[in-house]
């Protein structure tokens, strides 16, 4: 499933590309067709991200709610655009550009209502103006929850996903299975920190790169893949060289390194 800076930077594109314009949205795949009569020539007015939601807003206070969940995808094209390609559910055309929508979760128009309703289920998101961490570290210093947990908990912290986890972690030496409320507040600003930076960097270069490029003598975007993290679904710790842990953790495979995060007693969640 896509983490939060892929979420921010389609927003940021699809501001950029079509945002002012009247768009022709139809459903090729039909699954919309009531949908995108809604909308259909209607003008784009602002796209915005919430975690891992991506909110359209046109004219006449419609709003398109998207979550690619694990299997959307967007796909631009320059016009005339091409046939579609599989199943879209959703083909927006605009003035140069379109783009198509494939496989989301979530495919729907509401009213600010209802936007309004998803955003109050979310936590906070590093990435928007308009966060708190204050908010975040009162749900996480409040809990006996696993703080490996907690950061995939939508509600506590929106956009991040199974990686920014386990490289923030490993980044700031917290244990995944700590509890919240042992985290003290130079641990808490440790993580939301490389949180923000790590999830910035995605937006900006398209791709998740927790490591420092300049180690490798080489620019973010020339990094391999291997070179872009530092632990997850590696082998061994790039710090102190061991093996490093893995098992389930929220539903999703955490990994650790057991020196470099070690678990203080009486913290284990």
């Amino acid at each position: 499933m896509p983490e939060g800076h892929t979420i921010h930077r389609l927003a940021r594109d699809h501001t950029r590309d079509f945002v002012g314009q009247r768009l022709r949205v139809t459903s090729p795949q039909g699954r919309f067709s009531s949908g995108a009569r809604r909308i259909n020539g209607r003008n784009l007015q602002r796209v915005e991200a919430f975690g891992k939601h991506l909110f359209y807003g046109f004219d006449g206070e419609r709003i398109l709610h998207v979550h690619l969940g694990l299997y959307g995808k967007f796909r631009r094209h320059r016009l005339p655009a091409p046939d579609p390609r599989g199943a879209v559910r959703v083909r927006a055309v605009g003035d140069a550009l379109a783009f198509d929508l494939n496989g989301p979760t979530a495919c729907e128009v509401m009213d600010t209502g209802g936007r309004d309703r998803i955003v109050a289920r979310l936590g906070q998101d590093p990435l928007r103006k308009d966060a708190d961490p204050e908010a975040a570290r009162t749900r996480i210093r409040k809990s006996r929850g696993a703080i490996g947990r907690l950061l995939l908990d939508q509600s506590v912290i929106a956009g991040v996903g199974n990686i920014f986890r386990a490289e923030a972690m490993f980044l700031t030496g917290v244990h995944p299975e700590r509890r919240g409320d042992s985290l003290n507040d130079d641990e808490f600003d440790a993580l939301w920190d490389s949180l923000l930076t790590m999830m910035k960097v995605g937006v900006r270069y398209n791709r998740i790169i927790t490591t420092d490029a300049k180690a490798f003598g080489k620019t973010p975007s020339r990094l391999t893949g291997a070179e872009r993290m530092h632990i997850y679904g590696k082998e061994s710790c790039p710090r102190c060289a061991s093996r490093i842990r893995s098992w389930d953790l929220g539903g999703r495979t955490i990994h650790a390194c057991p020196k470099c995060q070690p678990l203080p007693r009486g913290s284990r969640a």
